[in-house]
């Protein structure tokens, strides 16, 4: 079944579900039954996002991209396959979804010249202030 991000939709063939053993809840199931999820995203192949979105994701991911271009992800907080499937499918909808918001680009300014003075007029009020705190001298 397609994932989808909003707008996008991230086909099946971009993406494979395993089940593997795993630690975490499920009792003396867990040594038995394969209830962990590993989703394996194909970043590199993936026709659906971006080269730019493509770039964020993979930062966002750290860790999680192998050196084939792919998105590892591993659920197995619940004690069913299908807890785990749906916990794998939300969290990578979540990053797509964080990687397809376009950051703000920064313009630098430049201080105005009353501003300047302002943080000047301060610097010297709060130098008096603590000139002021000082031993006396009496110079006779």
């Amino acid at each position: 079944m397609p994932i989808r991000v909003g707008e996008l939709t991230i086909p099946d063939a971009d993406y494979s579900l395993t089940f593997v053993r795993g630690s975490g809840p499920g009792g003396q199931n867990v040594n038995k039954v394969a209830t962990a999820c590993q989703l394996r995203f194909d970043l590199a192949g993936t026709a659906a996002l971006a080269p730019r979105v493509k770039a964020r994701l993979r930062a966002l991911a750290g860790h999680r991209v192998t050196d084939e271009g792919s998105l590892l992800i591993l659920a197995r907080n619940h004690r069913t396959q299908e807890g785990n499937r749906r916990e794998a499918e939300s969290r990578l909808a979540e990053l797509v979804g964080q990687a397809l918001v376009e950051p703000k680009v920064r313009r630098a300014t430049r201080p105005t010249r009353a501003s300047k003075e302002r943080r000047l007029e301060s610097k010297a009020r709060r130098s008096g202030t603590k000139s002021g705190r000082g031993r006396v001298h009496f110079d006779d």
